[in-house]
């Protein structure tokens, strides 16, 4: 059951990014770009925590989902900030 949530997460996020790059390319905004490269942060993260848990249970990948997840919410505050008014 929770790898079928790992993986609802997954699809969640991936479908959050497309949504907004398509919003992106029809608006323009800046602060939209940077949230859907967040995103794709995100579904990265999200994307090796099932290969951790389900694919790969025997190899460590806590490192690189932290890192991808990070990364993500630093591209999304940097956009924030950088594109406030």
């Amino acid at each position: 059951m929770a790898e079928a949530v790992y993986f609802l997460c997954f699809l969640t996020s991936a479908a959050v990014a497309t949504l907004l790059f398509r919003a992106y390319f029809r608006s323009r905004q800046r602060v939209v770009l940077w949230s859907g490269i967040g995103f794709v942060g995100l579904c990265a993260n999200n994307l090796l925590l099932v290969l951790d848990l389900v694919v790969v249970p025997h190899i460590d990948l806590s490192l690189a989902r932290l890192l991808a997840a990070v990364a993500g919410m630093t591209v999304m505050t940097a956009g924030l900030l950088l594109d406030s008014d």
